[in-house]
Formats: C-alpha cells, sequence, structure tokens
C-alpha cells in the first residue's frame, strides 16, 4: 500500500511538471499550479493570466509579467472579456464574462490522455473590429480540437482605446520603448507565454499555428510582417482578414503625418484627452489619463457605431505604424517578401463583410473606369438594376475576396505552401435569412464544430457534416501543414494559373476553379489606381 501511494504522489508530481501522463487536471506554469477541469476526454484551463492586469500605471504600458501565485489556482472559469461596449449585431458576441480592464487571460483546451509525443497547438485570436469580442465566447469551445489531439489557445486582448493609444506624454515618459500598438503587444505576450508554457499542456512550442478571423485574420497578416514574432510560430490560419494596404496607414507621431494622411496616434489621443477636459502633454496629463474611469475610455466605441458613423470609422482606434512592431503595411511586406514564409491558409466566405463606398449605381462601378460596363455585367448578371445588392458585392470583393486571392498568388510565387478556400455554406436554417451565401464570420462554428451550440435545435445534419469536413481540414493543417488526409476531396497548393480553391458549399466540399475570377479580376485593377 505504501508503495502504491508513493507511486501516486511521483506520478501526480511529474504530471504537474510538464511530463507526458495519462490524465491530470493540474499543471504547473512559470507562475505557479493551475487546477483545471475534465470533460469527455478533454481537459481544460481558463481564465490563466499570461500578464499583468493592465490597470491603473500600466493603463497603457507594454504588458507586465503576471506576479507568481503559491498554492494551487483554479482555472475552471473564463476571465474577464476586454473592456468594451456591447454591439447588438456583433456576429461573435462576448457577453459570456462582464468586460473589465483586468482582462489579459487564456484558456486551453488540451487532450485529457497525452499522445507520446507532443500535440500540435493552434492559437485564436478573435475578431471583432478591435472594438468587440474576447475568448469567452461559446463558439470558441476548443475540445474539438483537443479531441482531435490538438492544443487549443484562446485569449483576449485590449480593446479600443485601451488598446490602441498615443499621446505626446506617453511618448514623452517611455520615448525609446514600445507606444501605441498595445493590442498587439499583448498578441505577441500571449504567443510569448505558450512558447514558455505550452509543453506542460502537452503542446509543442515547435508547431504552432496562429489562425484568426476579421481583425483576428488581420493580426496573423501583422504577425508575419512584424519583426517582433519571428519564431513564435510555425504556420498561419487567415478567415476573412482582409491584406490589402486599405490606403494610408496611420502614423503614431503627429510630426510625421503629411497630406493624405489619416490623422495620427498622437493626434486622437490629445482629442480624446481635450473631450475629457485634461490638457498639457506632460507627467500631470498622462495621470489624469490614466485616473479616467473605464467607461470614460470606451466612450461609445464599438462596432456598431462604427459602422453607422463616417466621422468615427475614420478616427476609431487601430493599428499605428511605430517602426517597431509595425515596420509597413502587411501588403508592402508581402511585395518586398519580408514576411516570416510558413504554410497558409488563407480566404473568405462568398457573401463577406461589406462596406459599400457610395449609393448609387454610378458610385459603385466608378473605380472601374472604362471596365465599368464590364463590372456592372459581373456584378448584376441578372439585370436586376439593384445598386444595394451591387454595392455590397462589389464592397466585399474588394475588402475580403481579392484581398485573399491576392495573398494567396504573392505567397505562393515566393514559394510558400498557400491553400485558398472560399465558404459558401448557409445553414439550413439560415438560408431564407441569408439568400446571398454565407455572411462574416458565419464560418467560425464549423472550424471549431461547434455547430450545435451555434444552431440548437435548428441543426440540420447537413450542417453536422459540413463542420466535420471543414474542421478535419484544419486540424490536418495544424498538425502538418497541409490540409489533406482522411479521405477528404483533395485540396491542391494555390498556384495562380489555375486559380484553384477549394469551396465548402450547400452542394458539398466543392475543389474548382475560383467561381468569382471575373469578378475578382476586375476588381485587382481597381487596387492599383490611384
Amino acid at each position: 500500500m505504501y508503495r502504491v501511494l508513493c507511486l501516486q504522489l511521483l506520478t501526480a508530481a511529474l504530471c504537474i511538471g510538464g511530463v507526458a501522463c495519462a490524465s491530470s487536471d493540474k499543471v504547473k506554469i512559470d507562475s505557479g499550479v493551475l487546477q483545471g477541469s475534465e470533460h469527455e476526454g478533454v481537459l481544460s484551463f481558463k481564465g490563466i493570466p499570461y500578464a499583468a492586469a493592465p490597470v491603473g500605471n500600466l493603463r497603457w504600458e507594454p504588458p507586465q509579467p503576471v506576479v507568481a501565485w503559491s498554492g494551487v489556482r483554479s482555472a475552471t472559469s473564463f476571465g474577464h472579456d476586454c473592456m468594451q461596449l456591447p454591439s447588438p449585431n456583433e456576429a461573435a458576441p462576448a457577453g459570456t464574462t462582464t468586460p473589465g480592464e483586468d482582462c489579459l487571460y487564456l484558456n486551453i483546451w488540451a487532450p485529457a490522455k497525452r499522445p507520446a509525443e507532443k500535440s500540435a497547438v493552434l492559437v485564436w485570436i478573435h475578431g471583432g473590429g478591435f472594438l468587440n469580442g474576447g475568448s469567452s465566447v461559446p463558439v470558441y469551445d476548443g475540445s474539438a480540437f483537443a479531441r482531435d489531439g490538438v492544443v487549443c489557445v484562446t485569449f483576449n486582448y485590449r480593446l479600443g482605446r485601451f488598446g490602441f493609444f498615443a499621446h505626446p506624454a506617453l511618448t514623452k515618459e517611455n520615448p525609446s520603448g514600445l507606444l501605441g500598438n498595445y493590442s498587439y503587444m499583448d498578441e505577441i505576450a500571449a504567443l510569448q507565454w505558450v512558447q514558455r508554457n505550452i509543453a506542460s499542456f502537452g503542446g509543442d512550442p515547435q508547431k504552432v499555428t496562429i489562425m484568426g478571423e476579421s481583425v483576428g485574420g488581420g493580426s496573423v497578416h501583422f504577425l508575419l510582417n512584424s519583426p517582433a514574432s519571428k519564431g513564435l510560430f510555425s504556420k498561419g490560419i487567415i478567415q476573412s482578414g482582409g491584406g490589402r494596404a486599405g490606403g494610408s496607414p496611420r502614423l503614431l507621431h503627429r510630426d510625421a503625418t503629411g497630406p493624405g494622411q489619416p490623422p495620427t496616434g498622437e493626434t486622437l489621443g490629445i482629442d480624446f484627452a481635450k473631450s475629457q477636459g485634461i490638457t498639457g502633454e506632460d507627467s500631470a496629463a498622462l495621470a489624469a489619463l490614466r485616473k479616467l474611469p473605464p467607461e470614460a475610455i470606451v466612450n461609445g466605441l464599438n462596432n456598431a457605431s462604427r459602422r453607422s458613423s463616417p466621422v468615427l470609422t475614420a478616427t476609431a482606434p487601430g493599428p499605428m505604424v511605430d517602426g517597431k512592431l509595425i515596420v509597413s503595411t502587411p501588403q508592402s511586406g508581402y511585395q518586398a517578401g519580408t514576411q516570416v514564409k510558413v504554410p497558409i491558409i488563407v480566404g473568405g466566405n462568398n457573401s463577406d463583410l461589406a462596406y459599400p463606398q457610395g449609393t448609387t449605381m454610378a458610385d459603385f462601378l466608378k473605380p472601374f473606369g472604362a471596365d465599368s460596363e464590364k463590372a456592372r455585367a459581373a456584378y448584376d448578371p441578372d439585370h436586376t438594376n439593384d445598386a444595394k445588392a451591387v454595392g455590397e458585392r462589389i464592397a466585399r470583393d474588394k475588402g475580403q475576396l481579392e484581398p485573399a486571392r491576392f495573398i494567396a498568388r504573392i505567397l505562393s510565387a515566393q514559394g510558400q505552401p498557400v491553400y485558398e478556400y472560399r465558404f459558401s455554406y448557409v445553414a439550413e436554417s439560415m438560408r431564407k435569412e441569408w439568400p446571398e451565401g454565407a455572411i462574416h464570420a458565419s464560418e467560425i462554428p464549423y472550424v471549431f464544430d461547434t455547430v450545435a451550440v451555434r444552431y440548437g435545435k435548428d441543426l440540420a445534419p447537413a450542417d453536422a457534416a459540413m463542420a466535420k469536413a471543414i474542421h478535419a481540414y484544419w486540424v490536418a493543417f495544424v498538425k502538418t501543414g497541409n490540409p489533406n488526409g482522411g479521405g477528404q476531396p483533395d485540396w491542391p497548393i494555390y498556384r495562380a494559373p489555375q486559380d484553384i480553391l477549394v469551396n465548402f458549399t450547400d452542394k458539398g466540399v466543392l475543389i474548382q476553379p475560383d467561381p468569382f475570377k471575373v469578378r475578382l479580376d476586375l476588381t485587382e485593377q481597381t487596387h492599383h489606381t490611384p
């Protein structure tokens, strides 16, 4: 009996130390011991702090190390999602935790029975326009990935003015340090945490795939092109993440601006401070800014308000070229060939996010110049003269689908393995509501195989089958860098002359030339027009 007890204690100690075990809901990381939970073959650890709470004097500071704790910390519930205003039409609203400024937490789902070799790792970066969202969204549950042998990580990052903010007083406080892009600093800190700790959960730090949707996909673009992120991942998945420059980038310092540039980060910061009655550019002004209640920092910012306000669209907080984390736009980086060269999946949804520029048919066709009649025929093949529908089709191609093809073309030409997809599948219960096709972010519950959570009693067998198909492709890619295997249709590496992609449709998984080729060829030309 004594020997059995000693063996049990030794096994528990080894599990806490990160050595592979059959199952353990206790894990030791660099800041202390965590107690997770096990359910149906999956270990989950939620609400793990990966950086110190960015509050008080740490507001608008790069993420700082976590203070180690003694004893065992419970990791069975999500931490706060980051401070935000609810956006009623958000594709994947947070809502399962109370948003707060103390929000730098991550979550892990891992196989309860560890294989002999360390598992590949998937790190999810949520969308939400840098204004909304969080890692507690139910459809982001990583259990299906864990059951398929992948360690899945989700995390929060600072949003809105908490995530992107510049002010001359901050520059004076830290003139040679990192400034402005605190959301991106958080993302890098989370990936560094993964490198240090993921082996304790059975994950392989050398096999990390970063995956994001919408601005999360944009974050993958950033990480592929940032000098600060090299060595933190080995594969990338970009879902509806754009990729074109989208106009002049916002610069951080007010003295760096020029004709045609949007307001700099420091200019926006000064304007915000004045709106709160704070003037000056010294330490007293900064102290006053840091004492503002979180509600004042949010100050009307969410995706719903931005989409309805051209002024807010132009001045909402977002990434700034700082010369350290961000040295250029992703498009410039790809064209220069300076990106991290890893296998990539890239694509978008056939009825993706659209911000039409204008109101009339003439407005929408003007960018095509001499090809305007060709564009009209391509975007209104049934001659409906529905300007709104045409404008939305043009906008989603310009903002999402053509940039995805651009990324596939330019990276494949440089020798990177790239796989392009189009998600066109609409759940049976939503086909009357989404007649144009799959809307922005609707692919997410299929990728995570959480469609039962998304559609509940309305889930159809065909919906569940499509989730199994796309999820299997993603799992294979995370494990090997190649999405194929398991008897599914072979998804070829992208080659521009053939222009072949995988299209997830209501008729099944189709391997085909891009059905929007004519449209995208026309739209591509508008990106070269001043």
